[in-house]
């Protein structure tokens, strides 16, 4: 079997060439999904929801592999972020986030093959955020984005300007704010970290 790698298949959404802002229309695709609240700093529920994401998305990508289904490179961690207030979102205070972090599935990957995944990760550990865990597509349609190349925390001037792109194209914001995870902060320093921002428009 041919290995996938979204990363190479979705180039635009997943792996652009330049730090500038472009305008992409990203395709109706399908998660591993699990909501929560608060700060990702210092929240024990976005650890465990981070760890439930990769436990059974790398559970159905051995079994699908197994099964001679489709083999794939597991895709990035996603973030979708909010909050009640109207406005921009604030980076000053991460406590009030409301958050959908997520991971792309392939085609390939139904609710039988998740419901075989989960029985598995079951047998293997305790994963706290699993019964949190739900399956949905997700449509964003016509997006703004722009990569980000340093610590998380820098991110506000970054935002900003594909804010203004946004504004400058004639469009008006729309949805939640998305960022999509190309580093492993565990294993790259902050400077290095890649991070691309999407913003849903109209």
């Amino acid at each position: 079997m041919e290995k996938i790698d979204f990363k190479k298949l979705f180039k635009d959404l997943y792996a652009p060439p330049s730090k500038s802002p472009v305008v992409v229309d990203v395709l109706k695709m399908n998660f591993l999904m699990i909501d929560g609240k608060g700060d990702p700093n210092t929240s024990a529920d976005y650890q465990a929801a981070l760890e439930t994401l990769y436990a059974l998305s790398y559970t159905l990508k051995f079994m699908l592999k197994q099964a001679k289904v489709v083999d794939y490179t597991v895709g990035p961690l996603e973030g979708l972020w909010w909050t009640d207030e109207t406005g921009a979102l604030s980076m000053q205070d991460k406590s009030r986030f409301q958050w959908t972090s997520m991971i792309m599935q392939p085609k390939q990957v139904t609710k039988a093959w998740i419901d075989k995944a989960v029985a598995a990760a079951k047998r293997k550990r305790d994963l706290p955020a699993l019964a949190k865990l739900r399956f949905e597509s997700y449509d964003e349609g016509r997006c703004v984005q722009i990569m980000h190349i340093g610590p998380y925390a820098n991110e506000a001037p970054t935002i900003a300007r594909l804010h203004e792109f946004a504004r400058e194209k004639g469009y008006s914001l729309r949805g939640k704010h998305h960022e999509i995870y190309l580093g492993d902060p565990r294993r790259t320093a902050p400077e290095k970290l890649r991070t691309i921002i999407r913003q849903p428009v109209q």
